[in-house]
Formats: C-alpha cells, structure tokens, sequence
C-alpha cells in the first residue's frame, strides 16, 4: 500500500503530462516524472520521444535535474506516470539510477496506483560496475 503522500507524487507526476504530437512524428510530455533524493529535495521531469531514436525518458529528465542543481546522486523515491497512471522505469532507466548511486538499489519505485517495489525488485541482476 502507498502512503497518502506516495499517491501525490502519482498526481504530481500525472499533472506534469501533457502529449503533444510534434513535426517528424515524435511526441513530448507523454510521461511524467517525480523523484526525492535522498535528502528530500524533490525533481520533476517529462519524456521526449522524437524521430530517429533522439529522446529520453521523463525518469531520465528528472535526474539530470537532480545532478544538475545539486551534488546529489541518492533517489528515494521515484514515479513516473502517463494519463493512465504510474508505471514502471524501462531497463535504461533502472540502469541509470542503478549506475549512478550504490544506495540507489533500495530507491522505492512506485510501479503502479497502489504498489511500490525496490530497484533491486526490478533488478536482480544489476550490472555491477568496478
């Protein structure tokens, strides 16, 4: 079960969606993302999904906000969701947080309207860097 303040961060999230169809058939603002850090700070990020493979996922976006305004690398917590809800990170984006930050195998991911689960849930077998 999700706490009252884990279901507003999916509404948090979902409010941060807003597709639009651009020129060469890519799409932006299909998802939405919201994470805490470590230390409670709160970032937000949307998806871009454009021609030729160019693009990135909302997850992605609101890390890089992260990395960008702190020296942070820790996820607490993280949602992404589209109109329809919360959904899980795709394999790129449990590879970054794994990737950036040891701690970030234990980041809480809110997977669906009532469920969270570890990083280490949705990796179990993590690429472990040397």
């Amino acid at each position: 079960m999700l706490t009252k303040k884990e279901k507003q961060l999916i509404i948090k999230a979902k409010s941060l969606v807003d597709p639009k169809i651009i020129r060469g058939s890519g799409a932006l603002k299909e998802v939405g993302c919201v994470l805490i850090t470590g230390k409670g700070r709160l970032f937000t990020g949307v998806s871009m999904d454009l021609a030729c493979g160019i693009g990135f996922c909302a997850e992605h976006t609101a890390i890089s906000q992260m990395i960008t305004q702190t020296n942070e690398t820790h996820v607490k917590i993280i949602v992404a969701a589209n109109n329809r809800g919360a959904l899980p990170p795709c394999g790129r984006c449990r590879e970054l947080m794994n990737i950036l930050d040891a701690k970030n195998i234990n980041t809480e991911v809110i997977i669906t309207i009532d469920k969270k689960v570890t990083l280490k849930e949705l990796l179990p077998l993590a690429w472990q860097p040397k």
